[in-house]
């Protein structure tokens, strides 16, 4: 068994208050014997513009926020999944949405760009991260070694859940990890049927960290952090609000639902050809 904790924020466009919250949410993690602490997108600034992002931006492997958290990873002897930092690119209109994962030491073991990039209009409502980021091209999983045990994670950002098609092509996994930053428009009425959906199809462990508030700069993130099993329900969840909640990871309860509906080798779509 391994514990995974969820930490959901209200980040808003203070960086020093955003890095103290965390880190108060990633001891309360350690304190509970947690192996993993995943941080929500955005965690470390929900800027008043959407160009914020770029004047806290870090070259990959230096700055105060990647630093901080290598620290708090080995300070707490804890895996830190750090939500998403802005990363720098050769475009300086532009960053990477990154999700960096620091093992126990503090060592970077896996490096997640967000691929999916969003849009969306409706009303007064309207976005698009195009704008100052860049979309990353590859897929990442880690692997944790806990009590003997090896597990193998996912990642994903936000915007990624909606496409089921790159959760399928990381193959076999035991959990998804989501940093997300959902709006509360469509997170209401697509967030969690959205992760369920992830879980049941691919027979694991989702995990989904989220900002859950009235933000600073006059957005509202729908929140419902939530740990899903591998069967699609969930087991628990935090509504709104700044706070965490753990997950934990049993391997007989991976193998039990894959045994009893071995859907993932039942599969037959890559053999079939093109019509």
């Amino acid at each position: 068994m391994i514990k995974v904790a969820s930490i959901q924020m209200v980040s808003d466009s203070d960086l020093a208050k955003n890095l103290i919250t965390a880190q108060e949410l990633i001891q309360q993690a350690a304190d509970q014997n947690c192996q993993i602490a995943v941080l929500p997108e955005y965690f470390c600034l929900f800027g008043k513009k959407d160009r914020d992002k770029l004047e806290i931006q870090e070259r990959f492997g230096n700055g105060l926020i990647q630093d901080t958290l290598r620290q708090l990873a080995k300070d707490h002897q804890i895996c830190i999944v750090a939500g998403t930092i802005p990363i720098s690119t050769d475009d300086p209109d532009r960053v990477l949405n990154s999700s960096l994962v620091f093992d126990r030491e503090g060592q970077i073991i896996a490096h997640y760009d967000k691929i999916h990039l969003f849009s969306f209009s409706s009303g007064g409502e309207s976005y698009d991260e195009s704008r100052t980021l860049t979309a990353g091209r590859d897929l990442t999983q880690f692997d944790v070694i806990h009590d003997d045990e090896s597990w193998r994670f996912g990642l994903s950002i936000c915007y990624d859940l909606r496409f089921p098609e790159m959760y399928r092509a990381m193959g076999e996994v035991d959990c998804h990890l989501l940093p997300a930053a959902f709006t509360y428009t469509t997170g209401k009425v697509h967030w969690e049927i959205l992760l369920r959906a992830r879980a049941i199809e691919n027979q694991c462990y989702v995990i989904a960290s989220a900002q859950g508030g009235l933000h600073n700069n006059g957005r509202q993130t729908w929140g419902h952090s939530m740990v899903i099993n591998p069967w699609g329900a969930v087991t628990v969840v935090l509504e709104k609000d700044q706070g965490l909640i753990i997950g934990e990871l049993h391997k007989n309860e991976l193998f039990e639902v894959r045994n009893k509906l071995p859907a993932l080798k039942h599969r037959t779509f890559n053999q079939i050809s093109s019509i």
